[in-house]
């Protein structure tokens, strides 16, 4: 009787591929609807949105001879005169079927009273005479002789725009296309980006400080009180986040309970101005976000045997030197996915720092909300959309690479 030949060891992988192929498939399969769900609820919608950041419809559909026109201008002086006529046929249309101020309002984004021009130029159309058109324009409004301004409804002709992403960090676009700093008195993203990020890193640190001593104590207390340490810190979590940011209202205001306190206890004189402060957002943000970090660093505290510290002090260590080389080595699993947790969440915080946060402490998430709701500009909204979300991600990835996908303990 002959032995079978053994099998090598890619043969043996592809074996085994094809033995879990059905269980996978199966798991596919059970995970389809919510996949699917996700993608139609979730996925499509965001991807929908970000692409209004480089979406560039109006000028191209509402002055189509106007964009045909300047394909043949070299971008040097002032178009001819079939520019002019085109722009005002376009107008015309526009006038008609009411498209004029979405154009007017697009272009006033790159150019300051460019709207004005355009409405300007609708309502006097009628009152042309015939002949060249392009000293009627100049006599109208000088503008229409700057080169600049020729060139910004040349570029946004193109069905895709640069401009809200580059707005988005403080760049800009001249005359010829090239990418440059804006002015000083209008660069304020990058300062709102490193606003966020600050905020963000200070409530993570406080959290972390206030956090990793309570995951201690409920880690060593007895079972009972340790229950009731537990359900003390999860009881925010069951409170809407806009009421517990409504009672951190209450008691930073310059009547409320803080204030109060301070005052019976002699430790002020004066009531202390702690709405509309750095420290009021990042003190309400921090009771907020405290949950996410205590409880992954209080897992991994329970993982670990407390045989260790004894037999570590059995063998001489210092009480001290036996927390820091033993036990906290073993804690940072938690401590990562914690501290990772809140941060991310902190980047994206918009009714806290609303309500609580003075005009210095709005965060990139206040100005997503106001671009939306106030100045209806969706395409910066979703500019600094996608800078938050590229921001969050690259943050995640690089904690990832620094720390280790596998030391990272959820809980």
């Amino acid at each position: 009787m002959s032995l079978a030949t053994p099998l090598s060891r890619p043969d043996l992988r592809a074996a085994l591929r094809r033995a879990e192929r059905p269980n996978r498939l199966r798991a596919l399969a059970l995970a389809l609807p919510a996949l699917l769900f996700l993608i139609v609820t979730f996925g499509a919608p965001i991807g929908l949105f970000l692409t209004t950041a480089v979406r560039n419809p109006e000028v191209r559909h509402i002055l189509p001879q106007t964009v045909s026109t300047l394909d043949q201008w070299d971008g040097q002086g002032v178009p001819g005169e079939e520019a002019f006529a085109a722009l005002a046929a376009d107008l015309a249309r526009a006038k008609e079927n009411s498209t004029a101020a979405a154009l007017g309002k697009r272009l006033n984004y790159e150019s300051a009273g460019m709207r004005s021009r355009i409405m300007s130029v609708t309502r006097h159309l009628g009152s042309f005479a015939d002949g060249p058109l392009a000293p009627q324009f100049i006599a109208l409004d000088p503008a229409w002789a700057d080169t600049e301004l020729w060139a910004i409804i040349k570029r946004n002709g193109a069905p895709v725009t640069l401009y809200y992403l580059l707005t988005a960090v403080d760049l800009g676009q001249d005359a010829t296309g090239g990418i440059g700093r804006v002015a000083a008195d209008q660069a304020v993203f990058l300062d709102i980006l490193g606003r966020t990020l600050w905020i963000a890193g200070l409530v993570t640190v406080a959290t972390l400080l206030l956090g990793f001593p309570t995951a201690y104590v409920i880690s060593l207390a007895p079972a009972r009180v340790a229950g009731l340490m537990l359900l003390m810190v999860l009881l925010p979590l069951w409170t809407s986040l806009l009421v517990r940011t409504t009672a951190w209202v209450v008691l930073l205001q310059t009547d409320g309970v803080i204030n109060q306190v301070l005052l019976a206890l002699g430790l002020t004189t004066e009531k202390l101005q702690l709405m509309l402060t750095r420290f009021g957002t990042v003190t309400a943000m921090t009771h907020i976000q405290l949950p996410f970090t205590i409880l992954p660093i209080l897992s991994v505290m329970k993982s670990i045997s407390e045989g260790q510290m004894r037999a570590a002090r059995s063998l001489g260590a210092p009480p001290l030197a036996a927390f820091w080389r033993i036990y906290a080595p073993q804690t940072l699993p938690g401590v990562a996915a914690g501290c990772l947790m809140t941060f991310i969440l902190s980047l994206g915080y918009y009714i806290t720092p609303a309500l609580v946060g003075g005009p210095r402490d709005q965060m990139v998430s206040n100005f997503i909300a106001t671009y939306i709701n106030r100045d209806l500009n969706w395409g910066m909204a979703a500019a600094l959309a996608c800078l938050l979300l590229v921001m969050t991600l690259s943050i995640y990835l690089a904690f990832l690479r620094i720390v280790g996908a596998e030391r990272i303990k959820l809980g």
